[in-house]
This record gives structure tokens, sequence and C-alpha cells, in this order.
């Protein structure tokens, strides 16, 4: 995989710590959580960046529980071996009620270095 674009792969075959973290996040676990990400971590949701992991665990406990809402993941790709999307399809109480989400992870060592969410 060196050209850069993304193959679909089937959800299951995600990098364990991207199911962790996935499991994690949907559980509102947000100490197991944050063992998925590497300590200079950058998390970018809705626009807003999130550097380390302090910064990282206030906005994971902030989303746990401003919008109630279900998700289900829907995809998968893997651009190459660093760097991988989980779709997820939200429908919630939040502006719009329902979503698409791309999870964009890059991978460092085995932990997330990056996570970009948008739709």
């Amino acid at each position: 995989m060196h050209d850069s674009q993304p193959r679909t792969i089937t959800p299951d075959v995600l990098p364990e710590v991207i199911i962790r973290y996935l499991t994690a996040h949907h559980a509102h676990d947000t100490a197991t959580a944050l063992k998925a990400f590497t300590d200079d971590a950058t998390a970018i949701d809705d626009g807003t960046t999130y550097q380390g992991i302090a910064a990282i665990e206030r906005w994971l406990d902030r989303s746990a529980t401003e919008f109630t809402y279900t998700i289900h993941l829907t995809g998968a790709q893997q651009t190459d071996a660093t760097r991988y999307t989980a779709t997820h399809h939200l429908e919630g109480n939040f502006p719009g009620g329902t979503i698409d989400l791309h999870y964009r992870f890059t991978l460092r060592d085995g932990l997330i270095e990056r996570l970009v969410i948008e739709p």
C-alpha cells in the first residue's frame, strides 16, 4: 500500500488499539480510552484541537455527557500501516439528530498519535 489511497477493510481487522479506544469511548470509559493515546497525542473534534493527554481527557469527559446518542461502526479503511479510518453513524439529541462521522487515526508505536473526527 504505497499509493496512499485508502482501501476498504472489515472493521474487525482494525488495529487492536483502535478497537480498544472505540470500545472504551463508546462505554464512556475515559481511563481506558486514554491508555490508547501517546503522551503527546492530538485529537481534533468539531474543529477544536486537544493537544496532550490532559486536554484529551477533558474532551473525552465532556463528550461523554454533552449529548445522548447511539453509535454504530459502519465501515473501515486503511490508508497505510499507520493510518486508518473508522466510519460511524450517530443518532441522538445533538443538532441535526443524525450524522456519519469519520474517525481518522494515525498510529505511532502501537498507540494513537492523532485522531481527527469529522463528517
